[in-house]
């Protein structure tokens, strides 16, 4: 009985990622200002991206890569496994798709601690980079549970 439930509830956390993810991407990740009399600017997933895209192309389609399409593939190929419509010898690509998006979540991390170290900005973490990192670390949970029908 508790494989059955467990099973269920993995596939239920699983398909709610299907929709936290795109949520976290609008999120607002952190807030950032020039100096502390000034209002600050929120930056999401998004937000980021398109400036990336105006300014850095390949930079801006390495972040695509890690935040949108690594973590999502990972969770929609999950899915499939969990209702065998994909082979479970596919869980180590999930599992390498799941550590593109753990870099992903370095990155910001890395952002924020040099642009505090930095000290001519304000750099606020938001309630989004938590949505996100949790998502990105509960994918890495979900792929790491033993799959049962």
């Amino acid at each position: 009985m508790t494989v059955f439930c467990s099973s269920y509830l993995i596939k239920f956390a699983n398909l709610c990622l299907l929709v936290l993810f795109p949520l976290a991407w609008f999120a607002p990740l952190m807030r950032a200002g020039l100096l502390p009399l000034f209002g600050t600017h929120e930056i999401s997933v998004v937000s980021g991206l398109q400036s990336l895209w105006e300014t850095d192309v390949y930079l801006a389609l390495l972040v695509t890569v890690l935040a949108i399409f690594a973590p999502y593939l990972k969770t929609i190929g999950m899915a499939l496994v969990h209702f065998g419509l994909l082979d479970t010898r596919v869980k180590p690509v999930l599992m390498w798709l799941g550590k593109l998006a753990m870099a992903d979540v370095f990155l910001l991390a890395l952002y924020v601690v040099i642009v505090k170290g930095v000290g001519v900005g304000r750099l606020e973490t938001a309630w989004g980079l938590y949505l996100f990192s949790g998502c990105v670390i509960a994918s890495v949970l979900i792929a790491l549970t033993p799959h049962k029908d």
